[in-house]
This record gives structure tokens, sequence and C-alpha cells, in this order.
């Protein structure tokens, strides 16, 4: 009796889990009346689960071979367009977007879905005031304000077609506003105005891409961009550097261009050349002034430190000098100091540096206490011959670094040698063929100073491009 009794306690207790690992079908059966009845009653979908949509899937999770638990999901789908059929009547827009959403996720037939979507586009457009658009926008049209503010025409025209794809007055607004736009950017470019130009043309792409008007006026804004930098490019040959400077900062105004960043970076270079040669004879205010065109350009430019450093010291010469009031001999005995300095710096291969005792600026030192000695002169032939010599043996064992310390000794020395062009390519197309094998043995932090020191060198130089672009990809 007790065993019996404890039988009748379990199965009173645990009868439903019982029921539903023995009879299952009726655990479905269930779920399916459920979603029958809140089919029934109009409850389709429901957060906390006692949604018509919400049964069916259940059914259907427990059993897929249930085709009433399909049948039904379908019946929702087709309430649910009835539902947003209803809405739309009685003005209910947010709800008739809902129950739309719902028939869309169940798969309701397109051609439905598509028909009622429609239909609400046309009731939010009424209630959105379109007509108001259209009359705005049709005003800033013939105010010639086309872009640029929230009451411009193309603005207006855009919000009219997100609503009304098909709205025929804004179709045709739209068109004659990116026309006059288009023609404002053709005088733009006629009046040398290359990034009005370049942001009217953006923006008539941006409201239509497939505008008739906008090949012509990009490819007349590209020839028109090459053209400047082809003058840049010439002014740059010619020394002409605020005129290159400006026409290469017009297509950069207009859109990222590689090739007119680096005619800036040389324009950098040739400000910074210019500094250090007029500082080298004690020009300084001129010096100051292109130091100060290269700075405003690119201020951390290695040029440009390099021609900081060239004033101070010659600076520091000038100064010297002038602060010395030696009788001859005397005079004439710390020239000869100096020179045997040079010698001894000249041994060690110490041209420009270390600050104070290289060659470079034991010379300068002689050259401000006896600028007409011609045994000083001499000594400044002899130390330019040998740094140059120094670079094209170091090049040619391919020892960059070194080369590149004799090539700033001869630059500083010598700053208007017309052998240091073709000497500064040489030296860049170096280094980048150097990083290039250290960047494919792995070295991605010497090739990184690669790319830095050719740019500084030579910004143009063959190549360059490419490999930085290889060195950025590696992560440096």
């Amino acid at each position: 009796m007790a065993v019996l009794l404890l039988l009748v306690v379990i199965a009173l207790l645990f009868r439903q889990p019982l029921a539903d690992a023995l009879w299952p079908a009726s655990k479905v059966q269930a779920l399916l009346d459920a979603g029958d009845a809140a089919l029934h009653e109009g409850r389709l979908d429901a957060a906390d689960g006692s949604g018509a949509r919400q049964s069916y899937e259940a059914a259907l999770a427990l059993d897929s071979d249930r085709s009433e638990a399909r049948a039904g999901l379908t019946r929702v789908a087709n309430a649910a367009i009835g539902q947003a059929r209803t809405a739309l009547r009685d003005g209910r827009l947010a709800d008739a977007n809902e129950s739309l959403k719902l028939a869309r996720e169940l798969q309701a037939p397109r051609e439905l879905t598509d028909a009622v979507a429609a239909e609400l586009r046309e009731r939010q457009a009424a209630s959105a005031g379109v007509e108001q658009w259209l009359a705005q926008a049709a005003e800033a049209l013939a105010e010639h304000r086309l872009d640029g503010a929230e009451d411009a025409a193309l603005p207006l025209y855009q919000r009219v077609l997100a609503v009304q794809p098909q709205r025929v007055e804004a179709l045709e607004g739209r068109e004659d506003a990116l026309t006059d736009l288009l023609q404002q950017a053709w005088h733009a470019l006629g009046q040398d105005d290359l990034a009005a130009a370049a942001a009217m043309i953006a923006a008539a792409d941006r409201y239509d891409a497939g505008h008739a008007e906008l090949p012509q006026a990009r490819a007349e804004l590209s020839r028109v961009r090459e053209q400047r930098r082809r003058q840049a490019d010439r002014a740059l040959q010619h020394g002409q550097l605020d005129r290159a400077q400006a026409l290469y900062r017009q297509v950069l105004a207009a859109g990222a261009d590689d090739a007119a960043q680096r005619g800036l970076e040389q324009v950098v270079q040739a400000h910074a050349r210019a500094a250090a040669a007029l500082a080298a004879d004690f020009r300084f205010d001129e010096a100051e002034r292109q130091l100060a065109a290269a700075k405003a350009l690119q201020p951390d430019a290695v040029a440009v430190r390099d021609a900081e450093r060239a004033l101070q010291r010659a600076r520091q010469a000038h100064a010297q000098s002038a602060s010395l009031s030696l009788p001859g001999a005397e005079r004439q005995r710390r020239v000869q100091t100096l020179l045997d300095e040079i010698a001894r710096a000249e041994t060690r291969g110490e041209w420009i540096a270390p600050p104070g005792d290289s060659a470079y600026d034991k010379l300068r030192s002689a050259q401000s206490l006896a600028p007409d000695s011609a045994e000083v002169k001499a000594v400044a032939r002899r130390v330019t011959v040998a740094v140059q010599a120094c670079f094209e043996d170091e090049l040619r064992r391919n020892r960059v670094r070194r080369a590149q310390a004799c090539f700033d000794a001869w630059q500083t020395l010598d700053a208007r040698s017309d052998a240091l062009a073709d000497a500064r390519r040489r030296l860049a197309g170096k280094w980048i063929a150097t990083g290039e094998e250290r960047l494919r043995a792995g070295d991605v932090a010497f090739a990184t100073q690669a790319v830095k020191q050719a740019r500084a060198t030579d910004a143009a130089a063959p190549g360059l491009a490419e490999f930085a672009a290889r060195v950025r990809d590696a992560g440096g």
C-alpha cells in the first residue's frame, strides 16, 4: 500500500512532464490550438510569447513535419497584411509599419508587401508635407540656392524623393538644380578655384551619380589639376618656390594627389637648402626667411632640422669672429690651429659631426677669422672634394648611412654645387634599394627609416611612392 501510494503521488506531481515525454503529440496540438486562438483574437505577435506567431513557431520546433504549424504561420503573415491595410485606412501609420514588418519577416507574398509599402510611403509623404517641400525647393532653385543648407533646393528634392522615389516634380527639379550646380563648377574652374569646383562636382555625384553632365565635369577638373601640377613642376625647376607652392596647394585643395604632395616636399627642401646656403654667407635675415617658409610647410622635415643646425652654426661662427680682437700674429696662430684640427677631423671622417668639433665647424671658424686667406680657401676646396669623394666611395660600397653623412657635409659646404641634384637622386635611390632588401628580410624598422631618408633627400625619387606603400602594408 505504501508503494502504491508513493506511485500515485509521483504521478500527480509529474503528470505534465510524463505526458509530454510519453505523448509529445499532445504538446504540439496544444500549441497549435493556442496559435489558432491567438490568431482568431488578432494577437499575431507578442513579446511575452502568447502571440500566434510564437505558438506556431514553438510547435514547429517540436515537430518540424507538422504542416499545420507551417500553414498557421502563413495565415499569420496574411493576417499581418490585413492588419497593415486596416491601420493605413485608419491613419495609424506606425501600426501599419509594424504589421508590414511582421508580414515581411514571415515571408508574405512580395507583391502584397510591396503594395502595402508603397501605400505606406504615400501616406507618410502626405503627412510629412511633401507639397510644401516641393514649393520650398522650387523657390530655392529660382534663387540659385542649390546646396549647402537644409532649405536649399537639392536637399529638399532629395527629401521628397526619399518618400516618393518616382515623384516627377522632384526628379525634374533635381535635374535642373544639378545642371545649375555643374555650371557653377565650370565657372569656378575658369576662375582657378579648383577647391570650389571639386566640392560642387562631388556634391553633384552624391545627389545623382548618373547625371549626364558629370563625366565631362570630372574630366575637366582632372585636366585642370594636371595642368596646374605641370606648371608647379616647371616653377619648382626654375626656382620659383612661392609660385610652385601656390600651384601645388591649388591641386591638393581639390583632393588628394601624391605627385603634388611630393612637389610640396621638394619645395620644403629647396627652401631649406637656400637657408643653409645663405647662412653660410652670413646672410642671416634672408636665411631666416627661407627657413620660416620651409617650416610653415613641413616643420618636422629632416631638411628643415638640418637647415636650422646650419644656421645656428653659422651664427656661432660669426659671433666668434666678431668677438675676437686679435693681433695679426695671434689670429694667424689661431687659424693654423683650426686648420690642423680640420685635418684631424678629416682623418676621423667627422665632416659635420660632432657639432663644434667637426671639420665643417672648424672650417667656418677659420673662414670667419681669415676670409681672404689663400690657405683657408685651399683647405675649403680640399674638404669639399674630400666629402664628395667620401660620398661616392660610401655609395659604391652600399654603406648608405655613411654616404648620407658625407652628402650632408657636401651639401653644407657647397650648397650651390651643380652636382648635388644628381647625387641627391642617386642617394635617394640607394636608400630605396637598401630599404627594399631589408624589408624582404623582415626589417620593417629600417625600411621605415629608409622611406623617411629617401623622402627627405629627394621626394620625387623614382619608385619612392611604391616603396612607401609596401612599407605601410608591412606595418611601417
